[in-house]
């Protein structure tokens, strides 16, 4: 399983500019939260950055990584405001599996 570290290290080297700020949230190793911010966000919707995220790990979200909760922010904007709103997305197993209900 990844660290929040090497996660950090990973979206820092995938994502031009990035500067991200990675915590195991659970302690358990595989739920994580993560703030980034990146010029590289800028022109991009809140769903297109997330998706930039995302694919730095591709199959390993709802493996070694279950859950990764994001929020993204526009390196350079006034105030260092969040692209859209302050809501963050989260990622899980679930969303690999069409079939998948939602916990009761």
């Amino acid at each position: 399983m990844p660290t929040a570290e090497e996660i950090k290290q990973r979206i820092e080297a995938s994502i031009p500019g990035a500067r991200a700020d990675v915590e195991d949230y659970t302690g358990g190793g595989d739920h994580f939260r993560a703030t980034v911010t990146s010029p590289a966000f800028a022109g991009r919707s809140r769903i297109e950055q997330h998706k930039l995220v995302y694919e730095v790990f591709g199959e390993e979200i709802g493996g070694p990584i279950h859950a990764l909760s994001l929020k993204t922010v526009i390196e350079g904007e006034p105030g260092g405001q969040t692209a859209i709103d302050p809501q963050t997305s989260t990622r899980t197993a679930a969303d690999r599996q069409p079939d998948a209900q939602p916990a009761a």
